[in-house]
């Protein structure tokens, strides 16, 4: 099999007159590099007027989908009103060839429309998304988390765009390469989709958030031992019910979740920079076995350790 990086991948961004600009820059924030050739299409006539006080120049049309390995569409009017019949066609005919369909914040309205979300969970901006249910009630749609990655991948905002956009590029090029390009961004290198739309409190503010935070670097340093509640909360001088609800507050999810992220992020990276066996990358990951392991890394990435550490790994860097 080759590896990721040797396959250019063909993106198709949709945009439409009336387009947000930065929504449309999202994709070629990320998928920047040489294995991506990105194209912005459209069903409108060029040039398009943008909310920013430009016009931009498309030099593709709809007919760019038909060779498409993922198309993206990178928000939609803020009226949510219905798609031309051409784009729904050719979203339609791009999804049953098998291309990878994103819809980020307002995109999951036309990928709704075309029938893509059906039976599946989806996101939108918390904003709209009642207005989604209501419109496509076949559509299981989640109004609290970032993205949802349930064979369509959707977003909430314009934020939630750039993690979902990171969570597709670490699945097509591995970890590392992801997490560059967030360094790049200056974002944060992984935030899982399942993640509350809401943050109350993303920055240590007090003493005790500062407590806070270093017993959360504590634990990203000991990821392999046992971690109870109780001897976190102790550590971080607070009660066990003050520091649940605090650190929902202030990472958006649940510790034995964000645990769970943690230790599949670290276990991709052993396995794309080491040669270890994968039962040591497990236990070294805090997951004990490689069963455990396994299960848990094709839940979150839908691909077992060993076929990640193939795709992922320099060739001739086997074990």
């Amino acid at each position: 099999m080759k590896s990721p990086a040797a396959q250019i991948l063909r993106i198709a961004v949709i945009a439409f007159d009336g387009i947000t600009p930065f929504h449309l820059s999202l994709p070629g924030m990320v998928f920047r590099d040489a294995a991506f050739e990105l194209k912005i299409c459209s069903a409108d006539r060029s040039p398009l007027r943008t909310t920013g006080g430009f016009d931009i120049a498309v030099r593709h049309g709809l007919a760019a989908l038909a060779r498409a390995d993922i198309v993206i569409l990178p928000t939609w009017h803020d009226d949510c009103r219905d798609a031309e019949p051409a784009l729904l066609a050719a979203l339609q005919r791009a999804h049953r060839r098998g291309a990878r369909i994103v819809g980020l914040c307002l995109g999951a309205f036309p990928l709704a429309q075309a029938g893509l979300l059906d039976g599946r969970r989806a996101t939108t901006h918390w904003a709209f998304a009642d207005a989604l249910a209501g419109r496509h009630p076949a559509v299981a749609v989640d109004r609290e988390v970032l993205y949802v990655d349930d064979g369509v991948l959707t977003s909430a905002g314009v934020a939630a765009g750039l993690d979902c956009c990171l969570h597709l590029l670490r699945q097509l090029r591995g970890a590392e390469v992801a997490n560059q390009v967030a360094r790049q961004l200056v974002v944060a290198p992984h935030r899982q989709g399942g993640q509350a739309q809401f943050i109350e409190r993303p920055l240590p503010v007090s003493g005790s958030d500062d407590r806070f935070a270093q017993v959360l670097a504590w634990v990203g340093e000991r990821l392999a031992d046992q971690h109870s509640l109780d001897a976190l909360a102790s550590r971080a001088a607070m009660s066990r019910r003050s520091f649940t609800r605090h650190f929902r507050d202030a990472t958006g999810t649940s510790f034995k979740q964000w645990l769970l992220n943690q230790r599949v992020a670290h276990a991709q990276r052993l396995l794309e920079g080491s040669a270890l066996p994968v039962e040591m990358v497990a236990q070294q990951a805090g997951f004990g076995s490689a069963l455990s392991l396994r299960q848990h890394f094709r839940a979150a990435l839908r691909i077992s350790p060993s076929a990640y550490r193939k795709l992922y790994r320099p060739t001739g860097e086997q074990s």
